[in-house]
């Protein structure tokens, strides 16, 4: 059994807004100047159950957990840099791209959607993210 610690540098975060973690992980992690979010699946956060209407629910519910963590980590979803996007089926790709588009609006983060064999719990969407918690600063190009 291992005594490791997490290392000062880093902040764990977690929310009662998005369902806890399901495994030996955090919901997130924040190594300045990034927050590193955990795949958020479609779970209500006060059931700890998949919402029901198939993979178009579990997406906006995602993303719903996957903004509760961004804002509890003291960023915000217009500082989201990066996602990954999990899908178990690419023939959904439309209308999870769909609700995708709508959540984020006219930000457009760096993203990765891959289909893959399994999510857990047999999720049907599965988002995690990368976000600033840096002071917005501009530099010139």
């Amino acid at each position: 059994m291992s005594s490791l610690t997490t290392h000062p540098s880093l902040t764990k975060v977690s929310t009662e807004h998005a369902p806890a973690a399901i495994g030996p992980y955090s919901q997130a992690i924040i190594s300045p100047p990034f927050v590193f979010v955990s795949g958020c699946l479609g779970f209500d956060p006060k059931t700890g159950q998949f919402v029901e209407g198939g993979v178009e629910a579990q997406a906006v519910q995602a993303l719903r957990n996957l903004k509760a963590v961004v804002e509890a980590s003291g960023s915000e979803v217009g500082k989201v840099v990066k996602t990954t996007v999990f899908l178990k089926d690419m023939n959904d790709f439309g209308a999870v791209n769909k609700i995708y588009e709508e959540f984020f609006g006219d930000h457009k983060p760096a993203r990765s959607l891959v289909e893959v064999a399994r999510i857990p719990r047999d999720g049907l969407v599965e988002v995690e993210a990368i976000a600033s918690v840096a002071p917005i600063w501009r530099a010139s190009l």
